[in-house]
């Protein structure tokens, strides 16, 4: 007797972006990728309504929403994280708000992601993106992470590192998993998971959420970046 097996739900995303065409084309490109995309809206107010009666896999939100257009789609993301942890946020921005970006990105919350929207042209690395942060998992830009700002004792954290331990963290900050890192850098994958934990050592990220700690740990690697720049 062949025991069939149930097919895999598909992942449920609410869209916010007040552009209707932008908002109409993310809908078109995740559907034709399998994704079920159960709402889709243009403000703050609808996001944190559609989200809290679907409770979706992911939503997907633009920084800037009306009322005055700023930061409210952002503002509307802490407050979407905090109220449904489990639900997968991805941050889509043509700029980036530094005070609310560090708190999205360096809350201790597993599934947050923050992109400008020019990676959307970037079809294959968009939807990985979309994928990893609906499975609980972080991207960062690498343009968002340079806007932060860096100080002294992150200066000196990243000088503990070896030359080893600085390429694996550079290639965590352009996004990639352990995997992909390993295959770029030609090590085995038990090799980069340990100078991981050698650099969450290093740069003194406790705490057991790996998911927090590579996120501070590329913070710090980008807001070096900018102090020597």
């Amino acid at each position: 007797m062949t025991t069939e097996t149930a097919p895999e739900a598909a992942t449920t995303v609410v869209l916010a972006d007040d552009a209707v065409l932008l908002r109409e084309g993310l809908r078109s490109l995740l559907e034709d990728e399998g994704l079920q995309v159960l709402a889709s809206v243009g403000d703050a107010t609808a996001l944190l309504d559609e989200v809290g009666r679907t409770l979706p896999d992911l939503a997907i939100v633009d920084v800037r929403m009306p009322p005055t257009h700023t930061d409210e789609g952002l503002v509307a993301a802490l407050a979407l994280k905090r109220a449904h942890p489990e639900v997968g946020v991805l941050v889509l921005s043509q700029y980036v708000v530094r005070e609310y970006a560090t708190d999205l990105l360096g809350a201790d919350i597993p599934g947050v992601g923050y992109l400008l929207k020019d990676r959307i042209t970037e079809i294959d690395a968009f939807l990985e993106a979309v994928h990893r942060v609906a499975e609980g998992g972080t991207v960062i830009d690498p343009a968002v992470l340079r806007g932060l700002l860096a100080t002294p004792e992150q200066q000196l954290q990243l000088g503990r590192l070896t030359p080893r331990e600085l390429e694996v963290l550079e290639s965590m900050s352009a996004g990639m998993s352990n995997r992909g890192i390993a295959e770029q850098l030609h090590l085995s994958v038990s090799s980069v998971e340990k100078a991981c934990s050698a650099i969450f050592d290093k740069l003194d990220l406790i705490g057991d959420d790996r998911s927090s700690r590579r996120v501070m740990a590329v913070l710090r690697y980008h807001q070096g970046q900018d102090a020597e720049s």
